[in-house]
């Protein structure tokens, strides 16, 4: 993948972003808490401030993606990618692992079971989630965009470098 957003399935549109991160990070728990941890910093300097629902559902998104990346699309010696765009009124979240079986799907879960709950989540909290074949390589992106509350316009975004990308390996 490059800069620019991929076009995802279905009735989603990519977004035009005014702030855009990207990175790496290993395939393991100690990544995925990473990519979330390192989602909310660069939330808050987007605008989006800790303190608030959006940046607590948004980086709530992020974990759930990044840790399914982590135990469901994991290969050995691969990493996973975070990639977020923060738009005028949309966030979006890419998460792009290199494992190409599996669909993800939102699975009704049960008492029996401390698991399964994560898509579920993301479909609550996010106005559009969906997942496609990744383009460069084996694997799939999921994705997730969220649509920021009425008269809410993240004023650091424009001012934030276009672009970072690199890998951290833990």
């Amino acid at each position: 993948m490059n800069n620019e957003i991929a076009a995802p399935s279905g009735n989603a549109q990519p977004i035009s972003p005014a702030g855009h991160f990207a990175m790496r990070f290993s395939s393991t728990p100690r990544g995925a808490r990473l990519a979330r941890r390192l989602a909310g910093q660069r939330l808050d300097a987007w605008g989006i401030p800790y303190d608030c629902d959006a940046h607590r559902a948004l980086t709530l998104i992020v974990g759930e993606l990044a840790a399914n990346a982590v135990r469901h699309g994991r290969v050995p010696g691969r990493d996973f990618r975070l990639a977020l765009a923060c738009g005028a009124t949309t966030v979006r979240i890419e998460v792009t692992d290199t494992r190409t079986e599996g669909v993800p799907a939102v699975a009704t879960p049960t008492d029996l079971r401390d698991t399964g709950r994560g898509l579920l989540l993301v479909e609550r909290l996010a106005d559009r989630w969906d997942w496609h074949p990744r383009r460069d390589g084996p694997g799939k992106t999921v994705w997730a965009q969220y649509v920021l509350p009425t008269g809410y316009r993240p004023t650091a975004a424009l001012s934030c470098p276009s672009s970072t990308s690199t890998t951290v390996a833990l």
